[in-house]
């Protein structure tokens, strides 16, 4: 089957985002895959590591709310390459600076911050440059690639040290940083990539009543919800492994590596429930959620160890699946604002915060409330995503028709 041009040009694009942001997650993924063998050496505590995911998620959050809005403003290709390059650095210094507590927190936090520099530019040039059916599939690709790299960073984290793990992350940051430069100014000479394509025709309007039109409420809830399990829980994996199921950390490492191998699967899967929905993303989003609720619920009663990763990993891909709708239909679905980078910052950026503050208190409330009982919270979590997609303004309706048959039948 040949492929249209428009087609061709959306591959083009979705390949070199997607291979990009692949090296994004195989970074962020190290300090997770491999914090088992960095308390295990003695290295870092528990805490410690908590206080480092949190000051790195706090640094990402900042970086996406600012990022976000300068990248509808600079081209993607300075702002991807920038950021890639700084990371790259930014990242190598950290295993570097074990001695000096203070200045490996910067160095980790600085790698944040450059971090998000991508993803915003990334949405924006992918949503203004490519026709809307292709949009949704370049986003699911590296959708995919943001939970791919949790595996691969595993893979990295059984054959290599931990510090040497943080040293080949950080050559795959620099030379994607070159490879996106190159292949940014290639698109532009043969017109796959534009600028300024798209200017918000509402702005009369407002852009605070636009979004709000859009939902933009609802969707930081959402936000803020699977934000906390995709990237707090998910980092927690392999500890959880160790302490609570009694892995040993090279077996916790490899079971975070098949967990999130499987989770990277979860995009397609939400795509093709998307699909016999009808393309509705609003029940899209609260099955996700329900599945989630159930299985996390599920993860609290059963205590057989595999059995009890099955459910866990069940209930984060329920949740990930509202996560998916989020990233790849709703924020490119505002191409025609001209903020498609600003909104996706600013909800990363809630994201974000969000994992940054419940990293840290799940480190200093395993010790308090235990593990078991942090399932709950977890539950309690997805269980307010769930009520939040619900459809609460078609049930006020259909009571509010109901109160009215009923006094018309009076």
């Amino acid at each position: 089957m040949k492929l249209s041009q428009n087609a061709k040009n959306a591959l083009y694009i979705g390949s070199l985002c997607s291979v990009a942001y692949l090296a994004v997650y195989v970074v962020r993924n190290i300090l997770s895959a491999v914090s088992p063998q960095m308390i295990a050496d003695g290295s870092y505590s528990t805490e410690e590591i908590g206080t480092i995911s949190s000051i790195y998620f706090i640094c990402y959050a900042i970086g996406q709310l600012c990022n976000g809005v300068i990248g509808d403003k600079i081209k993607a290709k300075y702002m991807i390459s920038t950021g890639l390059l700084l990371a790259g650095i930014a990242n190598a210094l950290f295993p570097m600076l074990t001695a000096t507590p203070v200045l490996a927190k910067i160095a980790y936090g600085s790698a944040g911050i450059f971090l998000a520099m991508i993803y915003g530019p990334l949405t924006k040039v992918v949503a203004e440059n490519t026709d809307p059916i292709y949009t949704t599939r370049c986003c699911l690709g590296y959708t995919f690639a943001s939970f791919f790299g949790s595996p691969l960073a595993g893979i990295m984290a059984t054959i290599f040290v931990w510090q040497e793990t943080f040293f080949v992350g950080s050559a795959s940051l620099i030379f994607m940083s070159i490879v996106c430069f190159g292949g940014f100014i290639l698109y532009e000479k043969k017109g796959i990539v534009k600028y300024g394509v798209y200017q918000n025709k509402e702005k009369v309007q407002g852009n605070i009543k636009i979004l709000f039109k859009r939902q933009i409420v609802k969707f930081s809830l959402i936000a803020i919800i699977t934000g906390i399990v995709r990237t707090a829980v998910v980092f927690w994996l392999p500890t959880y492994s160790s302490q609570y199921l009694g892995f040993t950390p090279q077996d916790s490492a490899r079971i975070f590596t098949v967990m999130t191998f499987i989770i990277s699967l979860n995009p397609f899967i939400v795509v093709f429930l998307f699909e016999r929905l009808k393309r509705n993303i609003d029940l899209t989003i609260l099955l996700s959620f329900s599945a989630s609720c159930t299985f996390f619920l599920a993860v609290f009663f059963i205590k057989i160890p595999y059995v009890n990763l099955a459910c866990l990993l069940l209930a984060v891909m329920g949740s990930n699946g509202a996560s998916s709708m989020l990233w790849s239909r709703y924020c490119p679905s505002l191409r025609d604002t001209g903020m498609v980078s600003s909104v996706t910052g600013f909800l990363d950026f809630l994201s974000y915060m969000a994992a940054a503050f419940s990293s840290s208190v799940f480190a200093n409330a395993v010790g308090v409330i235990g593990w078991g009982n942090l399932i709950l919270v977890w539950f309690g979590l997805v269980l307010c995503g769930f009520l939040t997609a619900l459809p609460w303004k078609k049930l006020f309706s259909l009571r509010v028709q109901e109160q009215n048959q009923a006094k018309n039948a009076e």
